[in-house]
């Protein structure tokens, strides 16, 4: 591969798949690097090898089976054409080069083109006793089903908002879980408000339409518009409290030894801002996203987004997206796009993510996270659990004047500076920032990323060579 021509996709969900499916369809050869052991992303997770029990596609993934086979069938066709990369993990990223994990060990991936595809994870808003052990995100409570072919509890509680709170509930159900409710914090009159939107891909509006009714015909419990009180337990779980979004409405409370809780999804954004990519605010997914063009190019020259990672829009808008934005590459290297069924032109796929795009803002209505939610939280509350700070230590630095921007307030508390690099502790940290300022998100800054984005062991192993050059006497210093 020439230099020129080195192009690495990060990721290998939706976005990445259908992005190396069309540049080796113009003759290149890409690197595939993705996190998990086999590819399909979230959304279409594939059990590990020798997992141990078996699982039909119908019963992983329900209504998109064939969209999961046919993602997973392309890419075991592109196999011998790519340079593939699982259990690698792209851990930073600075000019011209990742830094990756496999196997325990370090490695430096030069490239002249770079195609983040990174995908998705939770919206976590904390609540009193979430940090208990038996709570966990909705993407957890997934990757517990799809690749351990296990649930997370007994008797399992569902709470937050999204779409993919009714999808877990119903997959959880169908696999035999017992799901004893699932609690909505967004209004039903929100939701219904949101249908016009909605109506705009009728097939998926009708997939989430059968979930609720699915859910109601097994006699698994839905409430809408409430407001999540606290996680009660001491060593575990024991149950979860709630009640009406009316303030003055009694709590009531159910007993329970798992919770699932998320507030949608925000987009993995970390590669993109150590790679120097510009950011602006977008008020629909409500967070800081890449300034991109239509096709996926990022304000940095040979790096471009696709999928969720570029912004939440679902497994659909990714494979377009992962296709356009491989266009893009082709065009900025002067080669001709590739011709032949499966293979539709840059307007088509534009035509396709902008319908989509209508039907994401609907869901964004529909499912909107609970407002105002962090003048609840008590001042005893964990917000960041890896540095073990609360509620009352960020807002006595807020209170005091002394951070009104978010890397400010990191920088004074330590928030944000743990193992999960602000990707659970993030969101909250800023909503509470918000609120205790007075000032829209969007006023009080972007907490930005600082390499390794996810934790990488510190081990001797990981940096054998250069053990070898130390002096033996220095070794243990």
């Amino acid at each position: 591969m020439s230099d020129a021509r080195r192009i690495v996709i990060v990721g290998a969900g939706p976005a990445g798949v259908r992005a190396a499916e069309t540049l080796v369809a113009a003759g290149l050869r890409p690197i595939v690097i993705d996190e998990n052991a086999r590819w399909g992303g979230q959304i279409y997770r594939q059990p590990p090898p020798n997992c141990g029990f078996q699982r039909s596609k119908k019963a992983l993934y329900g209504f998109e089976a064939r969209k999961a086979d046919a993602l997973h069938t392309t890419m075991a066709a592109l196999l011998p054409h790519i340079d593939y990369r699982p259990d690698t993990l792209a851990w930073a990223c600075e000019a011209g080069r990742l830094d990756t994990l496999a196997g325990g060990r370090e490695a430096g991936v030069p490239f002249s083109r770079l195609i983040i595809a990174s995908g998705a994870t939770d919206r976590v808003l904390p609540l009193p006793g979430w940090t208990l052990p038996g709570v966990y995100t909705l993407g957890a409570a997934q990757v517990a089903l799809k690749a351990q072919g296990c649930a997370i509890g007994n008797r399992v509680v569902l709470a937050g908002t999204g779409p993919l709170l009714y999808l877990v509930a119903y997959q959880y159900a169908k696999a035999g879980a017992h799901v004893a409710a699932v609690l909505d914090t967004s209004p039903f009159s929100q939701q219904v408000a949101a249908a016009p939107k909605l109506a705009r891909i009728p097939s998926t509006f009708a997939k989430g339409l059968y979930y609720v009714g699915w859910l109601k015909a097994h006699d698994i419990r839905i409430e809408h518009g409430v407001k999540l009180v606290a996680i009660h337990g001491a060593e575990n779980v024991r149950s979860i409290e709630w009640r009406a979004s009316d303030t003055d409405s009694v709590s009531e409370t159910m007993a329970c030894d798992a919770v699932g809780i998320s507030f949608g999804l925000k987009p993995e954004t970390q590669l993109a801002d150590l790679a120097g990519c510009r950011f602006r605010f977008d008020a629909l997914n409500r967070c800081w996203l890449p300034e991109l063009d239509a096709g996926g190019r990022s304000s940095v020259r040979g790096i471009y987004l696709a999928g969720d990672g570029a912004g939440i829009a679902g497994a659909d808008a990714a494979e377009l997206a992962g296709r356009r934005t491989a266009l893009a590459l082709l065009d900025d290297l002067g080669l001709r796009h590739p011709l032949g069924p499966g293979m539709p032109d840059a307007a088509s796929l534009e035509r396709g993510l902008q319908r989509i795009a209508v039907f994401r803002a609907g869901i964004e209505s529909a499912f909107a996270p609970p407002a105002h939610c962090a003048a609840q939280w008590p001042d005893q509350m964990t917000v960041c659990r890896c540095e073990e700070i609360d509620a009352g230590e960020l807002r006595r630095c807020i209170r005091a004047g002394e951070a009104n921007e978010i890397n400010r307030l990191k920088a004074l508390t330590r928030v944000g500076m743990g193992r999960c690099q602000g990707r659970m502790c993030g969101e909250a940290a800023l909503h509470l920032l918000a609120e205790e300022t007075g000032r829209p998100l969007e006023a009080v800054g972007r907490l930005r990323s600082q390499p390794p984005v996810k934790p990488i062991p510190l081990s001797p192993a990981l940096y054998a060579d250069d053990v070898a050059e130390i002096p033996e006497e220095a070794r243990d210093e």
